[in-house]
């Protein structure tokens, strides 16, 4: 069955040599050669400002730029979310991305009517990329800011299933290990998963 694939890359680095930009377009290749349409939101070729008020949040008016990538959300039936690990979570552009399109109104529902899924019916995977051992950060860390994601933004949306891939010590040994992640990210990409 064809899907409709949304990859939202957030690495904050333009350079299409960073290890997130070639696991989301090998990704995008595996999809794509397996007939499922996809869209890519490349969140360092955005400039946009910071939400500052909660009058701003509420208004749901994004920026212009943006609106393209907030109809890519809309569009999808799979989002796929590609990040490198700084500072134990997201880079801040993603967070900052992520608060502009998931308004009231889009993707949570308002004060009145807190129970509403909006995003309900998308799937979603997580690409994580870090330095430290994978098996650490889930363990050891909890995977806290990953599990934040999941549940306080994405399951509160109504996206799910979640599902997540780590991806530790990108520093190590990369050509052979990029190599397999690369193989594995094309795969996942066939399968629409």
């Amino acid at each position: 069955m064809s899907r409709r694939i949304a990859i939202i890359e957030g690495h904050p680095d333009l350079d299409a040599g960073r290890f997130n930009h070639v696991l989301a377009e090998a990704y995008a290749e595996g999809a794509k050669s397996a007939g499922h349409e996809v869209h890519r939101v490349i969140l360092a070729q955005l400039d946009f400002p910071l939400i500052r008020s909660k009058a701003e949040w509420d208004s749901g008016k994004i920026p212009s730029v943006l609106e393209k990538a907030q109809d890519s959300i809309a569009w999808a039936d799979h989002l796929v979310f590609v990040y490198p690990l700084w500072l134990g979570s997201m880079p801040a552009l993603l967070k900052g991305f992520l608060e502009q399109v998931m308004r009231p109104g889009f993707a949570v529902p308002s004060v009145t009517d807190h129970r509403r899924k909006l995003l309900a019916g998308k799937s979603a995977r997580i690409v994580v990329t870090m330095g430290m051992p994978a098996f650490f950060y889930r363990w050891y860390f909890r995977a806290h800011s990953l599990k934040s994601l999941e549940r306080n933004i994405l399951k509160y949306c109504g996206i799910a299933p979640v599902k997540e891939t780590l991806i530790g010590m990108v520093e190590v040994d990369w050509q052979r290990r990029h190599g397999k992640w690369t193989d594995k990210l094309r795969a996942l990409g066939r399968a629409g998963a």
